[in-house]
């Protein structure tokens, strides 16, 4: 079980706040040109300020957001504790960021915008996404063989 996994038991529909925030982000991900292609392609050819704007928001924006959990003891809206654990460095997570890294360069697409893409119109993201399930599929088989 996941350290932070709720046990708590909930009926189907309160997902569909999850389906509507997700709607909500999608429509954000394309006003803002996130998933474009091009503007990724401008990234990485360090030709454009513009992704890297958003990336640095969102990293101070997840910085403000924990030190404000921890600092004021933030629960959950359920009313659960929230823990937030160490992480212990190791080297795979420089490989995985890489490889990370070099499929998004070579797709421009990473996982968080991947249904937001599709949505447009750009099709060809399914061929993406199929390859980032296979990866995450491929990953959990071999996760008990691989050093941790």
């Amino acid at each position: 079980m996941c350290v932070n996994e709720s046990r708590l038991e909930h009926k189907w529909h309160h997902n569909l706040k999850y389906l509507a925030v997700g709607i909500l982000f999608g429509i954000v991900f394309v006003k803002a040109e996130i998933v474009s292609w091009f503007r990724i392609q401008e990234m990485f050819r360090l030709q454009s300020f513009h992704m890297y704007g958003i990336i640095g928001s969102a990293v101070l924006t997840g910085m403000i957001s924990v030190w404000l959990i921890k600092r004021f003891k933030i629960k959950t809206i359920y009313g659960e504790r929230i823990e937030l654990h160490p992480k212990q460095f190791n080297k795979g997570q420089i490989y995985g960021g890489l490889l990370f890294g070099f499929g998004w360069a070579l797709t421009g697409a990473c996982p968080g915008p991947l249904f937001a893409q599709i949505g447009t119109g750009s099709t060809i993201t399914i061929v993406t996404l199929l390859s980032a399930i296979a990866g995450t599929w491929t990953y959990g088989f071999l996760r008990e063989k691989l050093p941790h």
